[in-house]
């Protein structure tokens, strides 16, 4: 890369460009060791952020100097434009190459002024818990009696990234292995795109207007709010709370047979903490909003199913 040579602008122009200091924020969170049960909803965690961000710059300036004999500011604007432009793209490259992770690229769903679907044509219902918490089983038995038709977030992300030229494959890969979440542009897009082709092929089960389960989204608050301009407003937040022991030996058993490589130990770890982290609060906000379902998750899985169908019941949802 050319290097600039600093002496070739006036120091005073130059000097503003390196004085900037920025404190990036941080955030905490705590975990509560309650246990939640189907009759006592129960916050497993409580979140505390604290931001903190500083930023100064200085331009000097001559107020004692005349008119006549300064020169024109005009003329060291070119210089500042080429310092200005030349010091961004140094910035940005190098974050790029810090970064260790290949930004998402391609054709993605874009926010929209309106949603692609009306939720007066479709129903949608995002189905959330824990890793191991039984939404796929549950899943299941929602599909052969609702009449749903059942979108998982996981399981488009791993069919793309074993998908035949698939250009976003090692980037997902990488993400589901390290327990964190993929961008939501691919997401919300692979999501949108299987609703629609439901539709257009006329493959969808005979409902009306027709009912989608997402299972395993939004796990975070932009995604929730990045699908709802883009692609649908939801119904209802379907929520099996389960504690973290009961989920860690749940896959620990499943990942015996299963072959998924994050039904490990470390993996069910940063699953859960990521799950904490980011999926509570999409509860919290549509808590407030009267759509949250909330299950007990501990029972077996008729247990479980029982009350999953007297809350649908109750929010108007019957079986077909």
């Amino acid at each position: 890369m050319p290097r600039l040579t600093v002496g070739l602008f006036p120091p005073k122009l130059f000097r503003p460009l390196l004085s900037r200091n920025v404190s990036s924020p941080s955030s905490t969170v705590q975990r509560g060791s309650s246990v939640p049960h189907h009759h006592h909803h129960a916050r497993c965690v409580s979140r505390h952020r604290h931001y903190s961000s500083s930023s100064s710059s200085s331009s000097p300036s001559d107020k004692n100097t005349s008119s006549s004999s300064s020169p024109s500011p005009l003329k060291f604007a070119p210089f500042v434009a080429i310092v200005a432009i030349g010091t961004g793209s140094y910035i940005l490259l190098v974050k790029s190459r810090s970064s260790g992770k290949p930004a998402p690229q391609g054709k993605f769903i874009k926010r929209m002024s309106t949603p692609r679907f009306s939720s007066d044509d479709v129903t949608v219902v995002f189905f959330l818990g824990g890793p191991g918490a039984g939404k796929g089983t549950q899943s299941a038995n929602l599909v052969r009696d609702y009449g749903f038709n059942h979108l998982s977030a996981g399981d488009l992300l791993r069919a793309e990234q074993t998908r035949e030229g698939s250009q976003y494959g090692e980037m997902i890969r990488e993400y589901i292995r390290e327990g964190k979440i993929v961008p939501m542009e691919v997401t919300v897009t692979l999501l949108s795109n299987a609703m629609a082709e439901i539709l257009e092929q006329g493959t969808s089960k005979s409902t009306n207007p027709p009912r989608f389960l997402i299972d395993g989204f939004p796990r975070q608050l932009d995604q929730a709010h990045f699908f709802e301009a883009s692609v649908c407003v939801s119904k209802l937040v379907l929520f099996l709370e389960c504690p973290e022991e009961v989920l860690q030996a749940r896959l620990l058993k499943r990942g015996e047979t299963s072959g998924r490589e994050d039904d490990n130990a470390a993996s069910i770890k940063k699953r859960f903490t990521t799950f904490l982290q980011t999926s509570m609060p999409v509860v919290d906000e549509f808590e407030k909003q009267g759509k949250v379902i909330s299950v007990s998750a501990t029972g077996s899985i008729d247990e479980v199913y029982e009350l999953i169908k007297e809350k649908l019941q109750e929010k108007g949802i019957s079986p077909v």
